[in-house]
């Protein structure tokens, strides 16, 4: 749910920003109108080649969020280009007087603060470099003289400032972008730890048994059909988790040698839950529902991570709370995990935002078991975290 949430609202406000921008570049566009009205004393003070490249430069920077790291910059360098053209060419044949294009000037901006933070590294320069060309020589509209030339200068170190923010952009995004996945491959890797030492115990176990039923096959075969059984039953839930462990491991590289961890589950969540009660002042009460002995390991461990990670984010940021209920669901297809307090309804820690990136590490774990998350506000007030994991394979598949 808060993944939703937060796609929709920020979907919203670029919504929001780009109608607002629309706006603008209205007003200024009619600002330049105006102006050259008043100096040319022309009809129609602008032309069409004019306003078609201040549309074709709006249009790219509004919807440059369609176009990939390669296509921008080089839509970029053709709707500039055009825009150097249509401003150089008439200052160059016949100059008049009249107000520079601002509002193509402000679209050639924008465009430049986003050629500059989404291109393609290869193109950043080039693409950036023809729009800072085409900004700087907008005062052309006016003829080549004294005056034009220093306005030039001055939009040109306007571009650079503009080309400076969109640079910070771009490293802000990519340092984000490889703590998203650093976190991804933490949890992945994490993962697998639980299920190599799952794996590694029944595997020890299956050993052990097959010995002890070797010795006693001769004397009570009674025993040693049971001992079968129960190697039968453990090889089989080692062969399932090595299935899943193989499926987590195929995105991850080097990451089979990572050190051993011990594996918390589902008899670890009453000592994680009395001492954050014991910790603070907010109240934890844990409710158990279901048969919960035969779960895989992979499940009873995340549900111990996903308990574990929300008491943490309403420790952080669950302002007012006094009370949180994690509640344990057993079906016979579905482990339900729910986290739920009453504070105010803020936690930026779990929507990602901040440090901690919290929820995008329980979603990697969650959605490698083929499960779902959902996060935010309750209905009654505080902030709730759902988390459902298959228990069967037909559970995944519904």
């Amino acid at each position: 749910m808060t993944d939703k949430l937060t796609d929709r609202l920020g979907k919203t406000w670029f919504r929001l920003g780009q109608v607002a921008a629309v706006g603008a570049l209205l007003l200024l566009l009619l600002g330049d109108f105006q102006a050259n009205l008043l100096d040319t004393g022309q009809a129609w003070p602008l032309t069409l080649a004019e306003l078609a490249s201040l549309g074709a430069v709006a249009t790219l920077w509004l919807s440059s969020g369609r176009f990939g790291p390669t296509s921008l910059p080089v839509l970029a360098v053709l709707v500039s280009a055009w825009s150097l053209f249509v401003t150089a060419v008439p200052a160059l044949l016949s100059p008049r007087n009249g107000s520079p294009g601002i509002a193509e000037t402000a679209a050639l901006l924008g465009l430049l603060l986003v050629v500059v933070r989404r291109s393609d590294p290869k193109l950043v320069l080039l693409g950036g470099g023809v729009v800072t060309a085409a900004i700087a020589a907008q005062p052309l509209h006016n003829g080549i003289n004294t005056s034009t030339i220093i306005f030039g200068l001055a939009l040109a170190l306007a571009a650079a400032g503009v080309a400076a923010a969109g640079a910070y952009l771009r490293s802000l995004d990519t340092g984000r972008s490889r703590q998203v996945q650093l976190v991804r491959v933490e949890q992945r890797a994490e993962l697998a730890r639980d299920l190599h030492d799952f794996v590694a115990h029944h595997v020890t176990g299956i050993v052990v048994q097959a010995q002890g039923a070797k010795i006693i096959a001769e004397r009570d075969p009674a025993r040693a059909v049971a001992a079968l059984e129960q190697i039968e039953r453990a090889g089989a839930e080692a062969m399932t988790s090595m299935r899943r462990m193989v499926g987590v491991l195929r995105d991850v590289d080097g990451q089979l040698d990572a050190p051993v961890a011990p594996v918390a589950g589902i008899a670890d969540l009453t000592p994680l839950v009395d001492g954050f009660s014991s910790a603070g002042q907010v109240t934890a009460t844990l409710h158990l529902e279901g048969y919960l002995d035969d779960l895989p390991v992979e499940l009873t461990s995340s549900a111990f991570r996903v308990v574990m990670e929300a008491l943490t984010n309403v420790r952080r940021h669950a302002a007012g709370a006094s009370a949180v209920h994690v509640v344990l669901h057993r079906t016979p297809e579905w482990l339900f995990v729910r986290v739920a307090d009453d504070g105010q309804s803020v936690h930026s820690g779990q929507q990602g935002a901040g440090p901690g990136f919290g929820l995008i590490g329980l979603t990697e774990r969650v959605s490698a078991l083929g499960g779902r998350i959902q996060a935010g506000p309750g209905a009654g007030g505080g902030w709730v975290l759902d988390v459902a994991m298959p228990v069967s394979r037909r559970a995944v598949r519904s």
